[in-house]
């Protein structure tokens, strides 16, 4: 079943019944898309939060310039989606786009209120979820902040290992907040040390 992966990390974290995984599986939604294609783009709303079964995706904004800022990936058992738009159902600050084909198990935003509602420890495991991300996300800020870019990309490196070997050098420069010139450099100082 393609919800399966689903369901083995939510009962990594919280027990689910038979009957409450019935329930779960009944309100989730399976979808395919192609490489390139957008979940959200800036501007609309973020209907779906969406958990990564197969593929990567890419979340990002794009400034006055028309220049492109990664803010994050997603992988097998990741969640992808603009957060801040999915709960608050207003115009999406990001995008999300598929940098591989890739399988995801959604949830609509009725839907999840729905499992909250029937499920209640399912809120505390997705609290349990934002919560972590948004740890991350700050630890990332301070990193970026007090790193040097070599030791960015080498923590990059050493965190993600399954991540860079499956996107564009480029695109991990834009995460990084430098050129992908600049990244070839530091990667050839790596090569020398």
């Amino acid at each position: 079943m393609k919800k399966q992966p689903l369901l083995d990390y939510i009962n990594k974290h919280i027990d689910l019944t038979v009957e409450e995984e019935a329930f779960l599986t009944s309100k989730v939604t399976y979808r395919k898309y192609l490489k390139g294609q957008y979940i959200v783009q800036q501007g609309d709303v973020c209907k779906y939060e969406c958990f990564v079964v197969s593929g990567c995706t890419k979340t990002f904004f794009v400034d006055e310039q028309g220049q492109e800022h990664i803010v994050m990936f997603a992988i097998e058992d990741w969640w992808a989606s603009d957060m801040g738009s999915y709960i608050t159902q207003t115009p999406a600050d990001f995008n999300v786009q598929c940098i591989e084909n890739t399988e995801f198990v959604m949830f609509s935003y009725d839907d999840i209120e729905d499992l909250y509602r029937e499920i209640p420890k399912l809120e505390r495991f997705f609290r349990l979820i934002i919560e972590r991300a948004f740890v991350a996300s700050q630890k990332r800020l301070v990193r970026n902040f007090s790193l040097s870019a070599k030791d960015r990309y080498l923590y990059f490196k050493n965190q993600y290992p399954k991540i860079e070997q499956r996107i564009p050098q480029y695109m991990i420069a834009s995460y990084l907040g430098i050129t992908k010139e600049f990244l070839s450099k530091i990667k050839g100082q790596l090569l020398l040390e």
